[in-house]
């Protein structure tokens, strides 16, 4: 690890300035990830960053993160015109398809904890890391080797990042993350977490919810629900998570639509197999991808019918996931 902090700061070394780039719509993950990349490259080496992103932050918890971490980010509309300065991805890749990285962009560092891809040009330092259940568990891992003081509001942050990408530390948790939130969980700021966890949703988010519930349809162990068109990206994941917790179900799938896409989360009770079957659904209708038991994938509807495309996929999942020949029983009715 210490030639891997070593190669990270020569691969920066002779930049004034970088942008760091997470994922678009940020998670908790990405968000604390991009911000520990920021707090550690402008402490040890005085370099400017600016964190941007493209799409929404729409959960209420998230929203409260970034309010506490007094909104670090900035989004951009589209892609990024003629960057100033080189980049610096925290929570996706080259190719992912779910960043507004610019084609032919100099890329001065990736820092991921997704499945590996193919990177086409140059990329100054990569450190991707599959069985690591959290991107903030590699970059506390980056602060404590530099040995940069942690303030408090940076540990809150990266602690929740793990927490929430792990499910609470029971989801493809490995080493690293248990040995992040040992180190990091004394130094948190416990009513500000409680406060995150707890922020307050929308009227419209109840009605939101029970349109998705009533969306739902069970085939067995497998739930699946089209949301038809949503306010914000990340509702398709907010729902996956909360309908995982449903007893006898091994498998759900939400879909939605945003904007131009069709949004696609999974979620798995199983360890393996949620990046595979997202992948392999999607195919070359767009982009996909995720860890062994959550995943994500969206299209570009372009024009197609959403309905019918939504359809097809749910009847290709049924099919994959051995359930084409179980009646849906709705949920709620």
């Amino acid at each position: 690890m210490k030639e891997r902090l070593e190669a990270l700061f020569e691969a920066v070394q002779e930049l004034d300035e970088i942008i760091i780039l997470p994922h678009n719509n940020p998670d908790p993950d990405a968000i604390a990830s991009a911000v520990a990349l920021r707090y550690l490259l402008s402490q040890k080496l005085n370099i400017k960053c600016q964190i941007v992103y493209r799409g929404i932050i729409g959960r209420a918890e998230n929203k409260a993160l970034v309010r506490y971490l007094n909104h670090p980010l900035h989004r951009v509309n589209g892609h990024i015109n003629q960057p100033c300065a080189p980049f610096a991805l925290v929570d996706t890749q080259p190719g992912a398809g779910n960043n507004a990285l610019p084609a032919g962009a100099d890329i001065a560092v990736v820092i991921d904890h997704h499945p590996q891809r193919e990177v086409n040009g140059a990329v100054n330092y990569i450190d991707v890391r599959p069985s690591v259940g959290a991107a903030c568990s590699i970059m506390t891992e980056y602060l404590r080797l530099a040995q940069v003081g942690i303030p408090s509001f940076l540990a809150t942050a990266l602690f929740y990042g793990i927490k929430t990408d792990t499910m609470g530390l029971g989801r493809g948790t490995g080493a690293l993350d248990m040995e992040a939130i040992c180190y990091l969980l004394p130094k948190i700021d416990l009513e500000a977490l409680l406060k995150i966890e707890r922020a307050q949703v929308p009227v419209n988010y109840f009605k939101n919810l029970a349109e998705a519930l009533n969306a739902t349809r069970i085939y067995n162990n497998v739930a699946i629900s089209f949301l038809g068109p949503m306010q914000y990206p990340d509702l398709t994941a907010e729902t996956a998570d909360f309908l995982l917790r449903m007893k006898g179900v091994e498998w759900v799938i939400c879909m939605g639509i945003h904007k131009e896409r069709l949004i696609i989360s999974v979620r798995t009770q199983k360890q393996t197999g949620a990046g595979q079957f997202v992948q392999a659904v999607v195919g070359e209708q767009g982009v996909a991808g995720g860890h062994g038991s959550m995943a994500g994938g969206q299209i570009i509807i372009g024009n197609r019918n959403a309905d019918h495309l939504a359809e097809g996929l749910i009847e290709k999942m049924r099919q994959h996931l051995h359930v084409s020949d179980i009646a849906g029983k709705t949920l709620t009715t």
